[in-house]
């Protein structure tokens, strides 16, 4: 799978963009604040339909539009695709397939892939349990629709049971039964396919990890949770709801749940968010990825695409060697301020575009030079 050809129309700082893409790698060079990310960030939107800088999607359109067009051309082994998007100011959005209009974002899910490595998402070792929910939640859309389905539907029984806690009275009390029942069916479908999806990035994860640390390092990954056993998930959450529910009237707000799981990251055993120095947290993104890339290759038969924005220069030599040497069946695309400390690294036929102020000034292949 890779992108054959990307075209913007009032896209953040981009006026008018229409550019091929070869399906190896593809470098986006310039200085800071030029648009070098708006290039992924639009990419990475064909793929969910969201933006990973911003809730907004307004905000993704330039100023003096009204409107914002994406249009990508996807070569796949077995049909390729034409993903369009408009974006409104109202914040509604229109999307077809290959000309036809559809009516839902599940439709979306795991017709173009992509996966985005940025420096933020250091976040996922680092930061708060919401970031690894977030991880497993895009990761799992893009490759099951219903993922998808039960993951909406669970966060609006969720929100409705949370709104009925805050204004609870007697009278309610069977109403909040009815939003158990439906959390309990949708959660625990969560549960089960983030412990699948774990178990995956356990098998894939140690491999690559072993592989970038030269064998000093193993790394595993274990799924955190209120629930003790997992035989009858449906039933435990649905206990655990009713068990806690005079706690959450108190609270005015459901305490467990997938929406309050998380998993822990370790190296060696040990916990990586709490005692990993840099380094090893910079590895353990990098192996997340990686590990994801394989998932996404086995259940689907395709590789997605690779977007890398500005994370080569956060890595040590070692590391860039390894990204380098190991997307030779993936079309990536990169960015950075220059090339000069990885052009040694890449293939002859990877195609460079120089950025400035929203337009591509230059492009050439690297064997041209």
């Amino acid at each position: 799978m890779y992108i054959k050809n990307l075209q913007l129309l009032n896209f953040r700082n981009y006026d008018q963009l229409s550019i091929e893409l070869t399906n190896g790698v593809n470098i986006f060079i310039g200085d800071n604040a030029q648009g070098k990310t708006n290039i992924l960030e639009s990419i990475y939107y064909c793929s969910l339909a969201k933006s990973h800088r911003t809730s907004k999607d307004k905000e993704l359109i330039n100023w003096d539009s009204e409107e914002a067009y994406v249009k990508a051309y996807i070569s796949k082994e077995r049909l390729d695709k034409n993903i369009e998007i408009k974006i409104f100011k109202d914040g509604k959005k229109g999307i077809r397939i290959n000309s036809i209009k559809i009516s839902k974002i599940q439709e979306l899910m795991g017709v173009f892939n992509v996966v985005l490595f940025s420096p933020e998402d250091l976040k996922i070792v680092k930061e708060s349990p919401s970031h690894r929910r977030k991880f497993l939640d895009i990761e799992l859309c893009k490759l099951n629709s219903k993922y998808y389905y039960c993951l909406v539907q669970y966060n609006k029984a969720l929100n409705e049971r949370n709104s009925l806690l805050k204004k609870w009275n007697e009278n309610i009390e069977s109403i909040i039964e009815v939003y158990d029942n439906q959390l309990s069916k949708f959660g625990s479908y969560i549960i089960r396919e983030r412990l699948k999806y774990l178990d995956l990035l356990n098998e894939k994860g140690s491999k690559i990890h072993k592989d970038i640390t030269s064998s000093l390092e193993d790394i595993s990954f274990k799924y955190l949770t209120t629930l003790k056993k997992f035989e009858d998930v449906e039933d435990e959450l649905k206990n655990l709801l009713k068990k806690n529910l005079k706690n959450d009237m108190d609270r005015r707000i459901t305490s467990h749940g997938p929406h309050r799981d998380d998993f822990s990251i370790n190296i060696n055993n040990i916990d990586t968010r709490n005692f990993g120095s840099q380094g090893q947290q910079r590895t353990s993104v990098l192996t997340i990825k990686f590990s994801s890339l394989e998932i996404i290759k086995e259940q689907t038969g395709e590789y997605p695409v690779l977007l890398l924005d500005d994370v080569l220069s956060e890595l040590d030599l070692n590391r860039q060697k390894y990204i380098l040497n190991s997307i030779n069946n993936v079309q990536t695309i990169v960015t950075g301020t220059g090339i000069e400390n990885i052009k040694n690294y890449l293939n002859e036929k990877a195609k460079v575009f120089s950025i400035e102020g929203g337009k591509v000034i230059k492009e050439y292949v690297l064997n041209e030079l």
